[in-house]
């Protein structure tokens, strides 16, 4: 039996594919019982992080302007700086280089809780989300 009285997790994912957001997504809210906020601009899903508490963030890791390890460094300088001071959700990054040496060297920063590469099996991406999020539920 479900607990009724549990919220549904929430996670945003920003890529700049939004033919890859919205199979995601989908996914996502298929297969696990969260909503799912997504977008490709990151200076809106900036916003909606401030606006929203969420329990993840899956962020790209290389897009224009603003990539995604920039993006949760700003995100967590505003919610440090925010009275009650916020906590940061963990991060996983998605990337197309993912043996790249900066995105190496991203998995030891703080609050980062995995780093998935491109293509992956929404699989993979399910198992990654569980081991950053316990809390996250099956929908099953």
């Amino acid at each position: 039996m479900q607990d009724v009285a549990a919220e549904p997790k929430r996670i945003l994912m920003v890529d700049d594919d939004v033919a890859l957001l919205r199979v995601v997504r989908e996914a996502l809210v298929a297969s696990l019982r969260c909503e799912v906020d997504t977008s490709p601009k990151p200076e809106y899903a900036f916003e909606l992080a401030l606006k929203k508490k969420y329990d993840l963030f899956i962020f790209d890791f290389q897009m224009p302007m603003i990539d995604g390890a920039m993006l949760f460094f700003l995100i967590g300088k505003v919610y440090q700086n925010s009275h009650p001071v916020r906590e940061v959700p963990p991060l996983l990054l998605i990337s197309g280089k993912a043996e790249e040496a900066r995105a190496q060297e991203l998995l030891k920063e703080p609050g980062v809780a995995g780093l998935v590469a491109k293509p992956f099996a929404i699989n993979r991406l399910l198992d990654k989300i569980k081991a950053a999020v316990p809390a996250i539920q099956s929908a099953v």
